[in-house]
């Protein structure tokens, strides 16, 4: 008797689930955008005096821009799951102690491990360990997250196999909300770096992940509510949004993705960090030809 063929489902088929996608990616997005818009503008006085600093122009600017990345970020991501909102409010915290409290003199990893070495514990320190932590759970969450939308149609893997995932998936996690702080040196890069890795993955990231690629829409979102006042030099996202930006991205990242992806995604997080205490990105910017113009867009002429 013939083998009867399995059949497939056709474009057409695929077409309202990936359009459903979409719909909710824009909607997450618009939902991002405005609660962020309307935090950093709203606020009251009282709450944004400890968030006043001097950017490196030597203008005051505000921080509380950070906060409302957070906000945007935890709420327009909630619906696709418990692990955007974890990594979001986490990286968020643990941003915010650096921020508030947090010691100037040592920057960057060699500088925390420095000041380790002399007995002192930097709070850039505590983050990077915090990092970890929320990468962690988030990964763990993400995956469960999966599992469950996807049903019992593949045998359960081995708690050591799930425990591997989640480390790697963790890793990233950290690694993309450390790597996306490292661009909040200029006025509006950071919020352009959440457009640029956020709005394609929002796009096509497809039906897979809980109604539409949310993580990413909110990352995309939240940081086009922000893009005015942080090009204009007003406001700046600081560690707090920096941190909870690159998390929400690095949950996206790893949604749905394997375990070879996420090594791939993890060996170059860890090469651009450990190429950043070497080589400045800022000049590596402003000497290249596209990437120059594109850093330099929507700012005020000098």
């Amino acid at each position: 008797m013939a083998r009867r063929r399995p059949i497939r489902a056709s474009p057409s088929h695929e077409r309202g689930p990936v359009r459903r996608a979409r719909v909710w990616a824009a909607a997450v997005g618009a939902v991002s955008s405005s609660v962020a818009y309307a935090v950093s503008r709203h606020a009251p006085q009282s709450l944004r005096d400890p968030w006043q600093r001097v950017n490196h122009a030597g203008r005051s600017v505000t921080l509380l821009e950070g906060p409302a990345e957070v906000i945007g970020l935890a709420l327009g991501s909630s619906v696709a799951g418990v692990a955007p909102v974890v990594a979001a409010l986490g990286a968020g915290a643990l941003g915010a102690l650096d921020d508030l409290v947090g010691d100037p003199s040592s920057k960057g990893l060699r500088g925390h491990l420095r000041a380790a070495r002399e007995g002192r514990i930097t709070t850039g320190l505590v983050k990077v360990a915090g990092l970890g932590v929320v990468g962690l759970m988030s990964a763990a969450m993400t995956d469960r997250e999966s599992r469950a939308r996807d049903g019992a149609t593949e045998p359960l893997p081995s708690s050591w196999v799930r425990a591997g995932d989640a480390l790697i998936g963790g890793a990233v996690i950290a690694g993309a909300a450390n790597l996306v702080n490292l661009f909040d040196l200029r006025p509006g890069r950071a919020l352009k770096v959440g457009l640029v890795v956020g709005v394609p993955m929002a796009i096509m990231g497809g039906p897979r992940a809980p109604r539409g690629p949310a993580a990413a829409a909110a990352a995309a979102g939240a940081s086009l509510g922000l893009l005015a006042p942080d090009l204009r030099g007003e406001s700046m996202l600081g560690d707090t949004g920096a941190n909870a930006l690159g998390a929400v991205l690095g949950v996206a990242l790893i949604q749905g993705r394997s375990r070879s992806t996420r090594l791939a995604l993890l060996t170059g997080l860890v090469g651009l960090t450990l190429l950043s205490e070497k080589v400045s990105f800022t000049k590596v910017i402003e000497s290249t030809p596209g990437l120059r113009e594109f850093d330099a867009w929507g700012r005020p002429a000098r």
